[in-house]
């Protein structure tokens, strides 16, 4: 299949590695590979100096075929700053080419906009909360901001993104810092940043009136941030995370609010997915800025090429068709696995899905449009091959956001129901055991094994506060 060439954001040059045999191929006269060459753990590159306020991401893409240009394991944070990279293990593809993308450089986590929104009295929500049913005690009056910080896009371009934050008030105190993810979100003005109560925005009020100055990063391409919103591209819920930290720790330091060092990572669905890769990502790339207290990743799909994949091509009615719709348009735009997303779909999903992509129709209203078998709306000779084909372009993508093969060193619990059809238990379990294959035990809580999706979510927010709450200083 064709596919859509490179953004004109981006300054491109390939390299071709082909075994033992290297070509240079340059495309806009604006970079020159001028080193390469194979090192025990892979790939070493340099290239010529792209000018002021640049940054350069590396990609590789495995063969000669329909192969997509994917970030490789390295040791360096992305992207690079520098003109060099190294790989961080040898590819075990016979052919493997290479190019580097010189994007513009973000000042990651620098805060844009901070505006105050209100201070919440802890008396007032103490009566929202037992109105809601909600079981906590506020000990603290809140403070509320709307934050606009500037991150980076999937390919390391600069790039804004926006968060809700919530701040205990009370003089003499220092806080913990806290980060919850939310769930799956269609519609841009539904992000935590818009601080509907009737929203996820809830549970960081709940989180700041007993202690933790809470952030909830809306994500890319919700809230402040264009675009359409990666849906569950691991390294971009990742960045755009750890760039909301530094943003709030910026305004808390700015509006005289002291952290005491400590860091809790929590999320539900779409979030225990953005909390496991947030949590990946600190460890492997930014362990001199942070050290994770403990995170608690809840109901995610950490397996999306094993368990969940397998558990859709299975067949028959999804409660939740929406996602899967959700997530090739996400894939489209960030892998470019066709021209156009209406390539991948039949009649006349080509032509009514689309339209409802473009952050203004709700979960529900896509779910009305679609088959209650969402893998009815690719074209059958895509469906086919992707059944069979372990190297469809559509697995590849589902591949790189995994989130099983790598090493937690911080504490971690994970919270997941044996009821919840929507993101199934075995993500959790997969989870689980590629973390002890690795020698790392990170236990599984079922808090209430007859919940389906939604009713599981209460009662292991519940959970993770609890052992939260055993932790903190």
């Amino acid at each position: 299949m064709k596919r859509l060439s490179t953004s004109p954001v981006v300054k491109a040059l390939a390299l071709a590695a082909l075994t033992a045999f290297v070509c240079r191929a340059q495309n806009d006269g604006s970079l020159l590979i001028t080193h390469a060459h194979q090192t025990p753990t892979g790939m070493a590159l340099a290239w010529s100096d792209a000018g002021s306020n640049v940054a350069y991401t590396v990609q590789t893409r495995e063969g000669l075929g329909d192969g997509l240009w994917l970030l490789p394991p390295s040791p360096h944070p992305w992207p690079v700053a520098e003109t060099a990279w190294i790989e961080a293990a040898p590819s075990a593809a016979p052919a493997r080419f290479y190019r580097v993308l010189a994007v513009p450089a973000a000042q990651r986590g620098k805060v844009l906009s901070s505006q105050t929104n209100t201070v919440w009295s802890a008396g007032f929500l103490s009566f929202l909360f037992a109105q809601a049913g909600v079981p906590v005690t506020p000990q603290y009056d809140v403070a509320t901001y709307r934050l606009v910080y500037e991150t980076i896009d999937p390919l390391g371009a600069r790039t804004l993104a926006s968060a809700a934050v919530a701040i205990p008030v009370s003089a003499g105190k220092t806080w913990p810092l806290l980060s919850y993810q939310h769930g799956t979100l269609t519609r841009t003005n539904d992000a935590p940043s818009n601080m509907s109560l009737s929203g996820e925005f809830a549970i960081g009020l709940a989180l700041a009136s007993v202690g933790y100055a809470s952030v909830l990063p809306d994500y890319l391409g919700l809230g402040s941030s264009p675009g359409l919103h990666p849906y569950h591209h691991a390294r971009s819920e990742a960045t755009a995370c750890v760039d909301a930290l530094r943003a709030t720790r910026a305004l808390c330091a700015t509006n005289g609010y002291a952290l005491n060092g400590q860091l809790f990572l929590c999320g539900y669905s779409q979030g225990g997915h953005a909390t496991m890769a947030l949590h990946r990502e600190l460890e492997r790339y930014h362990t001199n800025e942070f050290t994770i207290t403990a995170s608690a990743p809840m109901a995610g799909a950490y397996d999306l090429s094993g368990v969940t994949a397998e558990h859709m091509l299975a067949g028959g009615a999804q409660p939740n068709p929406y996602y899967f719709a959700y997530l090739l348009a996400a894939y489209q735009q960030v892998y470019r696995l066709t021209p156009t997303l209406g390539d991948l779909l039949k009649p006349p999903y080509n032509t009514t899905l689309p339209p409802l992509m473009n952050g203004n129709a709700s979960g529900g209203q896509i779910n009305a449009a679609m088959p209650a078998d969402p893998l009815l709306i690719l074209k059958p000779e895509l469906l086919a091959d992707f059944r069979t084909n372990p190297n469809h372009i559509l697995r590849q993508a589902l591949r790189d956001n995994d989130l099983l093969t790598w090493t937690p060193q911080r504490p971690m619990r994970l919270y997941h129901c044996a009821g919840d059809q929507d993101v199934i238990k075995a993500n959790s379990l997969a989870a689980q055991a590629s973390f002890q294959n690795r020698g790392v035990i990170v236990p599984l809580i079922d808090p209430l094994p007859t919940g389906d999706h939604g009713d599981c979510a209460t009662p292991s927010l519940l959970l993770a506060k609890a052992w939260f709450d055993s932790l903190k200083q």
